[in-house]
């Protein structure tokens, strides 16, 4: 499985996507070079640019089951340190310290897919070594289980020993969750479905067209008043404003009218001394006929 950690930016969202392995797991450390799925140069330089994400909305799409725990706290307390409005999103197979970095995302903020399954676990590792180091090695484990166990009971509003309890079913092998258990454990916020539903459809449109409009209206010099609602909601038609009988124009199209004016221009008269009559264009003859026909009246 690949391990990619993309960063793309679009408008004033930035998107970032986790998918395949988190980091480059213990036991691959001394693999050959071309057989790793990453290196730590790599995921060194994609934190790097995470921390220096500027955006004022981040959302983390994570396709993941797992990795290296250490990796996957770095990732999230990177995240945690961020002063942005942070979205994660669960999709698929969610796992081990992909479900960590999920934790990440601003209150209410943590969504999981409705065709998800979650699985928070003990953390395991390889190891060899005597009988002094393998004991160092277990407490080791113990204190990342506490310490993970802490991460998930700080943002559920649930104790510690719940979730060791939880990690611990199955000789440690932890349990795969449903998207609702998810939520009951307080692991994630809401339940997100694949395709949005018409209404939810349209109040994305609304709010892009709302905040393109504040956008447009900052650059111009603009200071809104009012609701978004009320106020330069639609920028080709007058609006009422509540409470009043008369119409209030959009700021932008009045802006737009009074760029497009123009000063009152008299049209040149057609010169009668050419051949000695005036000269009517069409309009003016069928005006002329219709005048006739109501003098008869």
């Amino acid at each position: 499985m690949q391990s990619e950690i993309n960063i793309r930016n679009a408008a004033e969202v930035c998107y970032i996507d986790i998918d395949g392995t988190i980091g480059v797991p213990e036991e691959w450390q001394f693999d050959d070079p071309s057989s790793r799925v990453t290196t730590y140069e790599k995921f060194k330089d994609k934190v790097a640019k995470i921390a220096n994400i500027a955006t004022p909305e981040i959302v983390v799409n994570i396709r993941s089951t797992g990795g290296d725990v250490n990796d996957a706290l770095l990732i999230h307390d990177t995240l945690r340190s961020l002063d942005a409005h942070i979205v994660t999103r669960c999709y698929g197979y969610t796992a081990s310290a992909a479900t960590i970095i999920a934790q990440a995302a601003s209150e209410g903020c943590r969504q999981i897919s409705a065709n998800a399954l979650y699985l928070i676990h003990n953390s395991i590792c390889s190891s060899e070594g005597n009988a002094a180091e393998m004991e160092a090695k277990a407490d080791l484990l113990r204190k990342t289980d506490r310490r993970l166990a802490e991460v998930y009971a700080a943002r559920a509003d649930r104790t510690v020993e719940e979730f060791e309890a939880l990690m611990g079913e199955n000789g440690g092998d932890g349990r795969w969750l449903s998207p609702e258990e998810v939520v009951a454990a307080g692991l994630a916020d809401e339940i997100i479905s694949d395709v949005a539903k018409p209404e939810q459809r349209n109040a994305s449109v609304v709010a892009a067209v709302t905040d393109g409009i504040s956008r447009l209206l900052s650059r111009l010099g603009i200071e809104r008043q009012g609701e978004p609602d009320v106020v330069d909601r639609n920028v080709l038609h007058p609006d009422l404003q509540e409470g009043s009988a008369k119409p209030v124009i959009s700021l932008i199209a009045f802006r737009e009218g009074q760029s497009l004016a123009e000063p009152s221009r008299t049209k040149p008269k057609e010169d009668p001394s050419i051949s000695g009559e005036v000269r009517r264009t069409a309009n003016e003859e069928a005006y002329a006929a219709d005048a006739r026909s109501f003098s008869r009246f």
